[in-house]
């Protein structure tokens, strides 16, 4: 617990240096710390749990590796959106697989309605300002509200601390990049990096702390 515990500090510190670095306009400090704080959140899906399934372990520390991928392609200095989103992309499938372990995959008909509803009103809001990205976005949208959907059907159908912990983290994803897609193709804000990599970073620390 110790142990998770000062891991757990040290993640929000390198946070809180990479969202300074960002707004500081410190690139070098910015490639540090932001992949180091992802590989640090990677530690958290190790060992911290001794009744966790292996299979869900494995496929939530691969989802953090592609998300780290992800980080890395996201914050290069040359455009590398495409890799970017497919790494997350892949990401998420790890985390579906992770979140249908041992559960009914559509026990209620209006949770997925709920999700869907709302990668339709997020992709009515970005389909004038896509161009050639709507298909990409449209199914990257899809996933991800999969996604969420799959991490609250978790919560509702064993209501365990760990599924709360990947429910809480899949919201908190959706919104980050709901925050991002917004930021990038329809009109910035300047608290868009914060909003971004607060709920990333904490999406990705709660989905690891789960496991």
């Amino acid at each position: 617990m110790y142990i998770l515990l000062i891991l757990t500090a040290v993640i929000f510190t390198s946070v809180f240096l990479t969202i300074t670095a960002e707004y500081s306009n410190r690139r070098l400090l910015v490639y540090i710390f932001k992949p180091l704080t992802t590989s640090l959140i990677i530690l958290v899906a190790f060992g911290f749990s001794e009744n966790i399934d292996p299979f869900y372990q494995s496929m939530i520390v691969l989802g953090l590796c592609f998300s780290l991928a992800g980080d890395v392609f996201l914050m290069l200095p040359s455009d590398r959106f495409i890799p970017g989103l497919v790494s997350f992309l892949i990401a998420h499938l790890f985390y579906i697989a992770a979140f249908s372990i041992g559960i009914e995959p559509v026990n209620s008909i209006w949770l997925p309605a709920v999700f869907m509803i709302y990668a339709i009103v997020l992709l009515q809001v970005l389909a004038p300002h896509l161009g050639r990205m709507k298909f990409p976005v449209l199914v990257y949208a899809t996933i991800i509200a999969i996604m969420g959907w799959q991490a609250v059907e978790r919560w509702l159908q064993i209501a365990e601390t760990g599924a709360l912990l990947a429910m809480l983290g899949a919201v908190s994803f959706i919104v980050s990049d709901s925050a991002l897609a917004y930021d990038r193709f329809v009109r910035k804000f300047k608290s868009a990096r914060a909003m971004v990599l607060i709920t990333y970073f904490l999406a990705q620390w709660l989905i690891a702390l789960s496991a």
